[in-house]
């Protein structure tokens, strides 16, 4: 399958939510669990998504300089909330539309033409 990379923002901002605050690398390993493709993310697209986001004003981040290296934590924003309900409406709509898409194709007529319409 492509890969659809566009999908890695509502991602990114679930992962956020659940989270409440995470750093790059943490949301790096927790991508394959609500992916959804099956397109592998490469860090620089996730860490391109991350300033993205955050120049949008959908994510904050601070530096935590504790225990280790310094690590750049993110966390969800109030208008980043809305803009993943605003995913997931899309989501829900392109899905609907993927199914109806998918049940035409494989009940159309060699000549390509629906049996539905």
């Amino acid at each position: 399958m492509g890969n659809v990379s566009r999908f890695i923002e509502p991602v990114v901002l679930r992962i956020l939510k659940e989270k409440k605050k995470s750093y790059g690398y943490e949301i790096a390993e927790s991508i394959a669990q609500y992916a959804l493709t099956d397109a592998t993310i490469e860090g620089a697209a996730l860490y391109r998504t991350l300033r993205t986001l955050e120049a949008n004003g959908y994510v904050a981040s601070t530096w935590d300089a504790g225990v280790g290296p310094a690590r750049r934590n993110y966390a969800l924003t109030r208008s980043g909330h809305v803009h993943l309900r605003d995913w997931a409406d899309l989501l829900d709509t392109l899905g609907k539309a993927m199914i109806e898409f998918a049940r035409e194709t494989r009940n159309s007529n060699d000549d390509g033409k629906s049996v539905f319409r």
